[in-house]
């Protein structure tokens, strides 16, 4: 019994013995001159001090549970050849640097910083520039990649690789970050049961963002403006984007929104401000786009025939050329107690509804989207006599696309 007591304290004794991560410091004057050298002489737990000044290393790696912070934003300059830092280890923190000049290829993705296969990752409060990806996340689990801010500058897209690019992830979060001037601002595959918000994807090359095969991902107060194609969303279920700001996405072939192939999705509080087209529907089912705003836009809505049960409530249409466009004479989506802009019924009994049916598909929007060259007779006598004899004797618009219960004031979103 005496033995086994022994034992026992012996075990305590060890288990509440406090361990102390070292501080590894970095930069002239210290014990190391290089990054790599002192990550390589770290233990599992340490944290990396690296002081202010500009390190040239060739691909950083770290494979050890570690905290790499920076002073002052100590820059890491790939000299337009190298990957910077690449993490394969669990548990590891990037905090406070300014990367620089990565390499570029047609056959590897070389990134700022490349996470490999791992959890538990924080990236934080890091300036990339001129990176070819900036931030890569492949096979990663529980990460944070929180107030970044990346910039490139590549003039083509085979030039550039995305901002923040994700592949095959699980549970992360994307916060705070602000990227211009790549590919796609922010990419998502094969990505599920994340949180993208308050990010700001400014002026990029193709989309604002761009994600596919990602289930189940929340995008919430996030900006994407001025991106050359907008925001491209496809073959995907659960996606929950609320209060976010889809801003001067102009151009041929450019949206607020693409969606393709999305099921089982909510569309909530956000704004729709000079795009050419804010929303367009294609294969797009079960879909509840409420409490948005649509203001400014060429189209507002684009909903082709092969989208159905999908719901439109509830929203603001102001100011814009048209508000709905359709491929198709048989709509099955509902359109619910909206607010018009272009509508010109009554409402005899004040009880904020009008009493008369409102059908927002103008006949001359049906003929410009057939023949874009009849824009020249926009806001033309033409195209108004066109629109009021469709009103009275309908012929091409599709009769069931309809607000029955149009509001007759915007709503308070």
């Amino acid at each position: 019994m005496k033995s086994f007591l022994l034992c026992i304290g012996f075990v305590w004794c060890v288990y509440c013995i406090p361990i102390h991560a070292a501080i590894i410091y970095v930069g002239k004057g210290h014990a190391y001159v290089s990054i790599q050298q002192a990550v390589t002489a770290a233990k599992n737990g340490d944290t990396v001090w690296v002081a202010p000044g500009i390190y040239k290393e060739k691909n950083i790696i770290i494979e050890k549970s570690l905290v790499l912070l920076g002073k002052n934003y100590p820059v890491i300059d790939g000299e337009h050849t190298y990957q910077m830092i690449s993490v394969r280890a669990n548990g590891v923190t990037i905090k406070g640097f300014k990367l620089i000049h990565s390499g570029t290829s047609s056959l590897i993705d070389i990134a700022g910083i490349k996470i490999y296969d791992v959890k538990n990752i924080n990236i934080e409060n890091n300036v990339l520039e001129d990176t070819f990806f900036g931030i890569y996340l492949q096979g990663a689990t529980n990460c944070t990649i929180k107030n970044n801010r990346l910039t490139a500058y590549a003039k083509t897209d085979q030039q550039s690789g995305n901002g923040i690019h994700c592949w095959k992830c699980d549970s992360l979060s994307i916060i705070g970050n602000a990227v211009t001037g790549h590919r796609d601002g922010i990419y998502f595959e094969f990505v599920t049961n994340s949180l993208i918000w308050k990010n700001r994807s400014i002026k990029n090359s193709r989309y604002g963002l761009h994600f596919m095969f990602s289930h189940n991902d929340a995008y919430i107060a996030n900006i994407f403006q001025n991106n050359s194609a907008g925001v491209s969303v496809m073959f995907t279920h659960g996606v929950k984007m609320f209060n976010n700001v889809f801003e001067d996405n102009w151009g041929d072939g450019c949206y607020g929104i693409f969606l393709k192939e999305i099921t089982d999705s909510h569309i909530s509080g956000n704004t729709f401000l000079r795009n050419t087209t804010a929303i367009f529907f294609e294969g797009a089912t079960r879909v509840l786009v409420e409490k948005n705003t649509f203001i400014k836009n060429g189209w507002a809505v684009k909903i082709q025939a092969n989208s159905i049960q999908n719901t439109i409530k509830h929203n603001n249409f102001l100011a814009n050329s048209f508000d709905i466009a359709t491929n198709g004479s048989l709509v099955e989506n509902t359109f619910n107690k909206n607010y018009w802009d272009k509508y010109e019924g009554y409402d005899l009994n004040k009880d904020g509804v009008g009493d008369v049916p409102y059908h927002p598909v103008s006949m001359f929007s049906m003929i410009v989207a057939e023949n874009p060259t009849a824009m020249i007779l926009f806001r033309s006598f033409m195209a108004t006599l066109f629109d009021k004899t469709e009103k009275i004797l309908p012929s091409l618009t599709p009769e069931n696309l309809v607000d029955k219960f149009p509001y007759m004031k915007p709503l308070r979103l």
